[in-house]
């Protein structure tokens, strides 16, 4: 079994794990910077763009299953690749992996600012999603190699954190300002100067250790089609009915989901050790992490439609509608570390599942009459208990295994969260297909009942302290 080995052993060892080039001092600091303003814009593109699809809609034309896949092309790519997207990090290094992840997230997000047709819009958002997908997990192995002291890693953690809250929390607003004021091609302009400042933070970073590992083709074939064929198919089917293309996509997804089970249980090196799932520490947070994302990504979703198509208010106006929960959510995700020492992991992964449960209970009663503040003030729940639970359930991800599988870890997450949340828009786009407002509350409704779920399997599943 391979060892990490940035920051320590010989001269001649620093070299040849980083592949013949001598090893360097970094910053950590630099590392860390990096790594969350990565994070912040692969995440804003997702609840950013959510404000934006009305005017995207009445620039380019298509219908609601087309704004859905403005959405879901890009987490379906990010999700599908991010396993693959681990191991690349690993093999090559997290410093290069992310290096040439930021290059075309940056690249494909200017494709998308200056796309003519919606199909070509869709097409520049699977290459983005691809780009995060390299993204995430080399992040997130940047920081674990920048921190050997687990206190120090945690700290980073939350911040990284941060930086994905906020940017899930206030890309509403920063979406529907740049909408109004401008366009929303302004939305994916954004990510330029970003990346820009990203990768001179990236410079100032320490090279990255290399591991030998292999490529598992097969499984990241399965996995593709069977995450494609299981979003096609909620999607599609959601407004044609159950047709036989509809049948054929999930005929492909089951199968394709089997096969990949039976490929990674056979491989002697898998692009998903399936003895991974044999630690509560991962399989807490890969089910928590699906089920809170499902929440909040259909519920950002959800909500930015209705506040624009039901109440008829502008972009800007639905963005601000935001504010009160991303102010708060900040400031949660950075105090969960502190909570998770005081109370333990447990306690603060179950209350913060039953928080964003709460938040789509007291959200079922909203229509057209609702106050908008009033809708503002409720979905701040939504934000709580995600920004309380993930940071602990990251840390506790990381921690469970050795540090080279760091890099297959954070993909193993974030495929799970990114799956959740490409599972909640086709499902809940499904819903809102007939009438609106009963749709959102059936929507809202199957997201507190996921979580209630998954708040009492951790509960049950987790040590106290």
């Amino acid at each position: 079994m391979s060892t990490t080995r940035s920051g320590a052993g010989t001269a001649a060892e620093a070299s040849a794990s980083t592949g013949g080039e001598p090893e360097r001092p970094g910053s950590p600091r630099a590392a860390l910077v990096a790594a969350v303003l990565g994070f912040f814009v692969i995440t804003i593109d997702v609840s950013g763009v959510n404000v934006a699809l009305p005017a995207m809609r009445d620039d380019l034309g298509g219908s609601m299953s087309g704004l859905q896949w403005v959405v879901d092309s890009y987490t379906l790519m990010f999700a599908a690749l991010m396993l693959s997207a681990g191991a690349l990090s690993d093999a090559v290094g997290a410093r290069r992996a992310y290096a040439w992840g930021l290059g075309v997230f940056t690249l494909s997000s200017l494709a998308c600012g200056a796309a003519p047709t919606l199909g070509v819009l869709i097409g520049a958002r699977v290459v983005q999603g691809s780009a995060a997908a390299v993204m995430v997990p080399a992040s997130l192995a940047l920081i674990r190699q920048a921190f050997s002291d687990p206190d120090e890693r945690a700290r980073g953690i939350a911040l990284w954190t941060v930086g994905g809250a906020v940017a899930i929390a206030a890309g509403p607003v920063l979406g529907g300002l740049l909408t109004t004021e401008w366009s929303w091609r302004a939305v994916f302009c954004l990510n330029v100067p970003t990346g820009i400042v990203g990768f001179l933070a990236l410079m100032r970073a320490a090279r990255s250790p290399r591991h030998s590992v292999a490529f598992d083709l097969p499984g990241q074939v399965t996995a593709v089609l069977a995450l494609a064929g299981l979003t096609f198919a909620v999607i599609e089917g959601g407004h044609d009915g159950f047709t036989r293309t509809v049948l054929a996509a999930t005929v492909v997804a089951v199968v394709c989901a089997a096969a990949f089970v039976t490929i990674e249980a056979r491989r002697p090196e898998p692009m998903l050790p399936l003895e991974l799932f044999r630690l509560r520490g991962v399989t807490v947070p890969v089910i928590s992490g699906f089920a809170l994302n499902a929440a909040f990504y259909g519920g950002v979703f959800v909500l930015s439609l209705f506040f624009q198509e039901q109440r008829g208010q502008s972009a800007l106006s639905a963005g601000l509608m935001f504010v009160p929960m991303a102010l708060i959510t900040a400031n949660v995700n950075y105090l969960s570390p502190r909570a998770v020492t005081r109370f333990g992991r447990r306690t603060v992964v179950v209350a913060g599942l039953l928080i964003v449960a709460l938040g789509c209970g007291v959200l079922l009663p909203v229509d057209a009459d609702t106050h908008p503040w009033v809708t503002a003030l409720l979905m701040i729940p939504l934000g709580i208990g995600g920004s309380l639970a993930m940071p602990a359930l990251t840390s506790l991800m990381l921690d469970s295994v050795a540090p080279e599988r760091a890099g297959t870890a954070a993909a193993l997450l974030n495929t799970s969260r990114q799956t959740g949340g490409a599972v909640s828009i086709a499902v809940f786009g499904a819903l809102l297909a007939g009438d609106f407002t009963p749709g959102m509350r059936e929507s809202l409704l199957s997201a507190a009942c996921l979580l209630l779920v998954m708040a009492l399997g951790a509960g049950a599943l987790l040590p106290r302290r």
